[in-house]
């Protein structure tokens, strides 16, 4: 049976300045790849020791060696150009800005693993079980498909997607294989089809969004299918966008959760409820029995620290449609899906992590 976590995380997290600082000099060519890696495996330790002290019981390594949650797709995968394409969000700051992906601008050929840089420290100096994020295929179809390039190379999104599908099923098989407890599908592009503003965009650029849907739940469950599980718990992570405390979708979960809760195969839903933008709980009847709803009731975007009453109060209200001992608490989301990260402190962080841990105590024992 896979584990469960009745305190959970999205998986990254604000990243030191040593580590932002060692980035920027290994790309102006100052400092060596090795030394990059001394620096990242010291604040990667630092983490995993601020994580124990929190109380957590599930590890991560803060996504410390990724420049955003997707960018080992680019990194490990040729093919990617620097052209990017253009995204909206709302909050602090809001309006157009070129995405986190890069653009495919050739036949994608596969370099690495996506994740080889981040397995071998993780187990070997994690305290406890650990997470690895890995992105959902689904996403790049829309970030890093551009007309009339991409398609000199992938006649549709749908080409596209298939070959993508087949890397993450490989890279999340392997993590498999090498023994990794968690494994999470980090899949934000699930928004689009609860978005009425994104859904209209889709529609008048002469996509239908209910078969682009269809085509992403497919993609997720075939990035799954035939992996040898082998007590891993496997988790899908769906969000409303999360770059500076920014987020670019809002709407409940009543469109798509008869079909993506009650067909995809996964252990674990950790879903974004931080909000309004988030809708109610209604939408989780349809989550099968003994599969776990990962609540993200605790803002990543703001400093301000939750009500433990009010928290209390939101599962309880959960656990009228789904079964308390099948609920978990997390953050909505990560507290740094890019290297920049939100705006809040460390300071900040920690004190959302403890008061994590202490209210699933208080919940579940």
């Amino acid at each position: 049976m896979p584990a469960r976590f009745h305190a959970d995380q999205v998986g990254s997290l604000l990243r030191p300045a040593t580590v932002l600082n060692a980035r920027r000099r290994r790309a102006e060519g100052v400092l060596s790849d090795d030394g990059l890696r001394d620096i990242e495996d010291a604040a990667v330790a630092a983490a995993l020791a601020m994580q124990a002290e929190a109380g957590l019981g599930i590890y991560s390594d803060g996504e410390f060696r990724r420049a955003a949650f997707l960018s080992e797709m680019a990194a490990a995968v040729d093919g990617f150009v620097t052209e990017k394409i253009a995204m909206r969000w709302f909050g602090p700051g809001g309006g157009e800005e070129a995405s986190a992906a890069q653009v495919v601008g050739a036949r994608l050929q596969q370099r690495r693993r996506l994740t080889a840089n981040e397995v071998p420290f993780l187990k070997a100096h994690a305290p406890g079980p650990f997470k690895i994020c890995v992105p959902s295929a689904t996403l790049f179809t829309d970030v890093s498909f551009k007309p009339g390039l991409t398609d000199q190379f992938y006649a549709s999104r749908a080409e596209l997607l298939d070959e993508l599908t087949g890397i993450i099923r490989n890279e999340i098989a392997g993590l498999v294989a090498d023994g990794v407890p968690y494994v999470q599908i980090d899949a934000p592009r699930y928004a689009y089809y609860i978005d009425e503003r994104i859904r209209g965009d889709l529609t008048a650029s002469g996509r239908n969004p209910e078969e682009a849907f269809s085509q992403a739940v497919d993609a997720d469950n075939a990035s799954l299918a035939g992996v040898e599980r082998a007590g891993a718990t496997i988790a899908l992570h769906l969000c409303r966008g999360n770059s500076a405390s920014r987020w670019f979708a809002e709407g409940g979960y009543d469109r798509i959760a008869e079909r993506l809760f009650g067909s995809l195969d996964v252990d674990a839903f950790l879903l974004e409820y931080d909000s309004e933008r988030s809708g109610n709980f209604e939408p989780l009847r349809f989550i099968p029995k003994g599969k776990t709803v990962v609540l993200g009731l605790i803002s990543t975007k703001t400093p301000e620290l939750e009500s433990q009453d009010e928290l209390i109060e939101k599962i309880e209200a959960a656990a009228k449609v789904v079964p308390l001992e099948d609920l978990a608490l997390s953050p909505q989301c990560g507290f740094a899906s890019v290297a920049a990260g939100n705006l809040l402190t460390a300071d900040d962080q920690r004190r959302k992590l403890e008061l994590l841990v202490d209210t699933a105590r208080k919940v579940w024992g």
